[in-house]
């Protein structure tokens, strides 16, 4: 469908604005009836955006100070900082949280420091438990369920120490055990039966 024809057309304009002139809008997904941006309308957006910003850091009241630092004569990096009001340095951001008095922070010393007033039984039990805690817990070893042995012997009653035809067997194998898997669950049923 076309709404200009070469008579109405300026050639020289845009197609938006060639429909502004005549009162249309050339996109229906953005606001119709707007103005064409222009880098001189961009720039005053973000300005006047950036003013609106509250969260915008502007550096317009940072002060510029000197401080002397002694650095590393060969590598050049810093030491320390050498500063005659050590009140300014302690809180340069200005922090309302780090004016709060240290002297009601107590440092944590660990559980080394705490005073201990055990009695004699008290010890004996503690060092127990504290020896057994240290061994670490011991697993029972797994047994093999009663199917399993049935299955296992199953597979050795057929095929003997071939655990490859074990491997490959789909009925007597059928969730399909690799061959080393089942020569560990052979070996292991072969010590429980005395066999080994």
């Amino acid at each position: 469908m076309e709404l200009l024809t070469s008579r109405k057309r300026d050639k020289k304009q845009t197609l938006s604005q060639n429909y502004k002139r005549l009162g249309l809008t050339a996109r229906m997904n953005h606001i119709s009836g707007g103005t064409e941006k222009t880098a001189a309308t961009l720039k005053a957006a973000t300005t006047a955006g950036m003013r609106k910003d509250r969260f915008v850091v502007s550096n317009s009241n940072a002060t510029i100070e000197e401080i002397a630092v002694e650095r590393d004569p060969k590598t050049g990096a810093v030491l320390r900082v050498v500063d005659s009001e050590p009140s300014r340095c302690s809180n340069p951001l200005n922090d309302p949280l780090n004016d709060l008095e240290e002297s009601d922070v107590k440092e944590w010393e660990g559980f080394d420091n705490i005073p201990t007033s055990r009695t004699g039984a008290e010890t004996d039990v503690t060092d127990q438990l504290e020896d057994l805690a240290s061994r670490g817990v011991r697993k029972a070893p797994r047994k093999q369920s009663e199917r399993e042995q049935e299955w296992v012997q199953g597979l050795v009653e057929k095929y003997g120490d071939d655990y490859a035809k074990m491997f490959r067997d789909t009925k007597l194998n059928p969730m399909q055990q690799s061959e080393g898997d089942i020569k560990r669950r052979v070996l292991k049923w072969k010590k429980t039966k005395g066999f080994e």
